[in-house]
């Protein structure tokens, strides 16, 4: 067995992790300040991003983008990972679910998509539906040959810069033997559409400038050419596109991970106390053991599920554990080095506090880690008949 990178793979991994170090780490902090990314910035961030050849990359080369393979992409991602969210978001990853497009939809939204000149978001949570994806309430039903739509949606990552929305609604309800079951249709909704509004969402302690945001469907009337899928096909649509949202976060927990501890190992050399640096006292430097193993261990798990996703092999429990574990290890992480600094390490002089209140979220955005144990228990339960 092979495990290292490819040439061209370790030329992927060292073109991203210059792009971020050089044109996202600099603007980290203001952003974090104001809770803000300028347009001109932002505009500037995407334009070099093209001119790399790296915008779409997640996307087939018969529609314009790079086609890199899911390692490949993989790689990309654990890169982002090190810099800000809301600054990286524009080193564009379009939905990979836009790949459902057909028809007019390739010309109106997915190849604008993959240009860079249109930005999508998807939609999925309510206040009422997270976990239980089947529970939304927001809702479409048939008036003449529109469908006509009513409801809300929050969490709504990156809502605010995009120009459509990938929206999951309710189009029906089957009578069950465990319980009425929403049927899920997945729309395309443009910005500006009557009756649609984006307002802004929840001030969050993780990743500030990454907004989520509140999307409000009041009679929003919308025509069948923005069915993305089949009627009541939502499910199908999000299963054979969604799981590279969760290999996406396990991927960024890596990176972000590995930024952290090169903070950890540097103070626990530099630091001293008691006339000797502090990662020599077993109790800093077991942690520090204990930091690199987790996260090498997270970066094999989230490679080997993106390996297998290439080799065309069934990947959906591997995806999940690496999803979960890499989530959870970043967490260790943070803490740690936020121990290893100790009082310094909660103040804003460092971006060690940063890096612990952003970790928390990836435990609960794109599948908690409750459901991720439960993805993972019950593919390994099934084939038993339990």
């Amino acid at each position: 067995m092979h495990f290292g990178l490819s040439e061209e793979q370790e030329m992927i991994v060292s073109t991203v992790r210059s792009f971020v170090e050089k044109e996202i780490y600099p603007f980290e902090a203001e952003v974090e300040r104001t809770g803000e990314v300028p347009v001109e910035l932002a505009e500037a961030i995407k334009q070099k991003c093209k001119d790399l050849g790296f915008y779409a990359c997640n996307f087939p080369e018969d529609v314009g983008g790079a086609g890199l393979s899911h390692v490949d992409f993989t790689l990309v991602e654990r890169e982002l990972g090190r810099g800000s969210m809301a600054l990286t978001h524009f080193f564009g990853r379009p939905q990979n679910i836009l790949m459902a497009c057909e028809g007019e939809q390739r010309e109106r939204y997915l190849l604008p998509a993959v240009r860079g000149e249109r930005m999508d978001a998807l939609a999925m949570t309510e206040p009422g539906a997270g976990s239980d994806v089947r529970g939304m309430k927001c809702s479409a039903v048939r008036d003449g040959g529109d469908w006509v739509i009513n409801g809300s949606k929050h969490f709504i990552s990156g809502a605010d810069h995009a120009d459509f929305f990938i929206v999951f609604i309710a189009t029906g309800e089957d009578d069950t033997p465990k319980g009425p079951k929403k049927r899920i249709t997945t729309f395309l909704v443009d910005r500006g559409t009557p009756g649609f509004e984006v307002r802004d969402g929840y001030n969050s302690v993780s990743h500030k400038g990454y907004k989520n945001c509140i999307l409000d469907f009041d009679d929003c009337r919308l025509p069948d050419v923005q069915v993305l899928g089949d009627v009541d096909g939502g499910f199908a649509v999000m299963n054979e596109w969604l799981y590279a949202t969760r290999i996406t976060v396990a991927a960024f927990s890596v990176g972000r991970a590995r930024r952290c501890f090169d903070y950890a190992l540097s103070y626990a050399a530099e630091r001293k106390q008691f006339g000797q640096a502090i990662g020599k006292f077993q109790g800093v430097g077991f942690q520090i053991a204990d930091m690199i193993t987790e996260i090498d261990a997270a970066d094999w798990l989230t490679l080997a599920a993106a390996w297998r996703l290439d080799e065309g092999l069934p990947a959906n429990r591997e995806i999940a554990s690496a999803k979960l574990y890499a989530s959870e290890a970043l967490a260790r992480v943070t803490d740690a080095t936020l121990q290893i600094y100790g009082g310094m390490g909660l103040m804003d002089d460092f971006p060690i506090e940063r890096f612990w209140r952003d970790a928390r979220v990836e435990r609960i955005w794109d599948g908690t880690s409750e459901i991720q144990r439960h993805i993972i228990s019950r593919d390994l339960l099934r084939p038993l008949g339990a």
